[in-house]
């Protein structure tokens, strides 16, 4: 069953929800007024059966007494009866000992023989009975008591006042049938009225289910769903507009990054196949290359390379997500890591001099990719410097600075040297990839912290690498 509800579609399963939950409450009510309304009509029916309670004469329960099987006739002397029974009983008799009633008399059951034999008038006694006839009685049963001089309680004798409930009862099934009705004119119409409301309210959805399914059939990111009011709709629709916003941005910057990709390789190995191939023609035609252009061919073909790999390198740490295969960011020491690189940086430019005052600062980050973009930043600076060049370095306050002597960089290309692939026109003869500086501004971004380049005072480039601090950690560790 509850497979068979989850299968149905949405709007039907509000419009079945509401209808439920309103036949539950119509029921309730319903239950609650006919029970009210019985209960109103009962206490009526007691009242005046309290009202015909009056003391009988003497000669009238002498009467009734002498023999309870007298004729109808015989009992002329009772008095009028405006209810439908007026009876005696006797205490220890099932039967009634007389009725005014010629029609029936009411069933005695086991609770009026006590009232009988208790003889106390206080007690009051009301009950649903049947009469002879099995017709439905309202039955009030009270001690008998003798009016007059002799006022008294009659021993072992019980009065026994009863009122019809045909109509009592009609009224009531009259009543129940009504409510039936109005119940299931209001569970229609609430079904009905839910069927409108889960439509209207699942419009918007129906929109943003449209959308969707268009997405994934036509790839279309430029879809929008226009976006009303505040509420959890509203919300999601944005948060959907916000989604295909960001997978088309996403999908244009791997579109950029492959068209890059294409055209930072196409030069290397275009001269790499063009090397390969005045190779493999000596070789086939039996014309030897000058060992010296030969030599100059095959350190062209391992610079190219090296340039691939670095290349490849490079597109690889850049296609990594920000949250996926990175290691988890500890306490490292920025001084120690900044002295490393600085040592492979004196490698790569063993013909320059550099200066540097470290002052010891702890920053959360990834140890290996911080001493990479560490590294990018010096190579920088040994490209750009020129001979017997100085390159400064200092660490204070957690920001980092490296400074070249070089021609600096023009400040209309300040913009871009953050750019994937960007490459200032004067560097296109260097070596490099484009993408060493964009590396380095990702690897500071994830640690908190922000890169700057600019002018020098006096010449040259300066990149500053601010880093917020963090605790230094324990011993040992």
């Amino acid at each position: 069953m509850i497979g068979k509800f989850r299968a149905l579609p949405l709007r039907s399963r509000l419009a079945l929800l509401v209808a439920v939950a309103v036949a539950v409450a119509v029921a309730a009510v319903s239950t609650a007024c006919w029970f009210v309304v019985r209960g109103k009509l009962y206490d009526e029916i007691d009242s005046r059966l309290k009202a015909e309670n009056a003391p009988l004469r003497a000669d009238q329960i002498a009467l009734a007494l002498q023999e309870c099987s007298q004729t109808p006739a015989a009992r002329t002397g009772y008095r009028p009866k405006p209810l439908g029974y007026l009876q005696l009983v006797r205490g220890g008799s099932d039967k009634p000992c007389v009725s005014l009633d010629a029609a029936g008399t009411i069933k005695v059951e086991s609770t009026d023989q006590d009232v009988a034999q208790n003889a106390d008038p206080t007690v009051w006694t009301f009950r649903n009975g049947t009469d002879t006839r099995g017709n439905d009685v309202r039955v009030l049963t009270v001690a008998a008591v003798v009016q007059g001089p002799a006022n008294g309680v009659v021993p072992n004798t019980a009065l026994m006042i009863g009122y019809p409930l045909k109509e009592t009862e009609g009224t009531l099934n009259d009543l129940a049938l009504l409510l039936l009705i109005v119940s299931g004119i209001g569970v229609v119409g609430a079904g009905l009225a839910g069927l409108w409301v889960a439509r209207t309210g699942l419009k918007p959805v129906d929109r943003l289910t449209g959308a969707v399914e268009h997405v994934a059939r036509t790839e279309d990111l430029t879809v929008r769903i226009p976006v009303e009011g505040e509420d959890e709709i509203a919300r999601l629709s944005r948060s959907f507009n916000s989604m295909t916003a960001a997978l088309a941005s996403s999908r244009d910057r791997q579109a950029q990054l492959i068209a890059d990709a294409g055209h930072e390789l196409r030069t290397p190995l275009t001269s790499l196949r063009t090397n390969i191939e005045l190779l493999a023609r000596s070789d086939a035609t039996g014309r030897a290359i000058p060992p010296a252009d030969r030599a100059a061919l095959m350190a062209s073909v391992k610079a190219q390379m090296t340039e691939l790999a670095a290349l490849i390198g490079d597109l690889q740490e850049l296609s990594r997500p920000d949250a996926v295969d990175r290691g988890p960011l500890k306490v490292v020491a920025l001084h120690e890591i900044a002295q490393a690189a600085l040592e492979r940086a004196r490698l790569r430019g063993p013909e320059l001099s550099f200066e540097a005052e470290l002052s010891p600062w702890y920053v959360r980050a990834e140890p290996a990719a911080l001493e990479r973009a560490l590294v990018n930043v010096l190579d920088n600076a040994v490209k750009f410097s020129p001979p017997g060049g100085t390159v400064e370095v200092g660490l204070r306050q957690g920001e980092l600075t490296v400074r070249d002597h070089g021609t600096g960089i023009p400040p209309d290309e300040l913009p871009h040297v953050f750019e994937r692939f960007w490459r200032s026109p004067s560097a296109r003869a260097l070596p490099g990839s484009g993408l060493g500086l964009s590396i380095v501004a990702r690897t500071v971004q994830q640690s908190g912290g922000e890169i700057s380049l600019g002018p020098a005072a006096g010449g040259g480039t300066r990149a500053v690498i601010r880093l917020p601090g963090a605790a230094t950690p324990p011993p040992g560790d």
